[in-house]
């Protein structure tokens, strides 16, 4: 793929790896699209294989500009084959909804998603590092990095960070109602979407010891962005 034209990033992210075969009508290859679904996820899924063994492991990650990046202990097996180069692909689904037909093919799901390929790089520069760890707090409770203590020079020694360029990926949607056939509309069973949405519950104080910190505002009132 070029990544550049007239001196900006082009907005597609599409190759003939990421070309979509089933239901191309769902799918994009827009770069704010991807950003956009990236950004909402928290847990995506990395798949590679290690000692001819395909796996697929979830981790949490954060996004900066056009690059991913993945953080873990340096022994980590699955960071320790990837910083070597191989092929990885990281996908991420946000579900939104149950969509239910009145016939059993028809049922689905109404969801969001991206799959991203591409080769894993180990981050060596230690203020590249730090500003990698900052990005995945903040992907998961953004403002939370500003109040904590930053790792020290221990943590960052026995912690690994990844980057993987975002130069192929593509997005899958689908939204909307039942498709039933014309001659199941008939049938006199309800019809429709169940949304589905993530929501936080009452934060639970740690008790270990005694605290006089108020809640923050940014736990009391966490969302993810939509």
């Amino acid at each position: 793929m070029k990544q550049e034209k007239g001196g900006t990033m082009e907005k597609s992210l599409s190759t003939d790896r990421t070309r979509l075969r089933r239901l191309p009508d769902r799918g994009s290859h827009d770069r704010d699209a991807i950003h956009r679904i990236l950004d909402e996820a928290l847990v995506c899924h990395v798949g590679f294989e290690a000692e001819g063994q395909p796996y697929v492991i979830p981790t949490l990650y954060g996004r900066v500009g056009d690059h991913l990046y993945l953080h873990g202990s340096a022994a980590s097996r699955m960071l320790g084959r990837l910083e070597k180069g191989i092929p990885v692909c990281v996908t991420v689904t946000l579900l939104d909804g149950l969509v239910l037909a009145r016939s059993a093919f028809h049922h689905s799901v109404n969801y969001r998603s991206v799959v991203v390929l591409g080769r894993a790089e180990l981050v060596a520069s230690e203020g590249e590092k730090l500003l990698a760890l900052r990005a995945i707090s903040e992907h998961v409770v953004p403002g939370r990095w500003a109040e904590v203590r930053e790792p020290n020079e221990r943590e960052m020694r026995v912690t690994s960070v990844l980057r993987i360029p975002l130069l192929e990926a593509s997005a899958k949607v689908r939204v909307g109602p039942p498709k039933d056939d014309e001659e199941d509309l008939s049938i006199p069973v309800w019809a429709g979407v169940l949304p589905l949405e993530t929501l936080p519950g009452e934060p639970v104080p740690d008790e270990t010891v005694k605290q006089t910190a108020p809640v923050p505002g940014y736990v009391r009132g966490y969302r993810r962005p939509r």
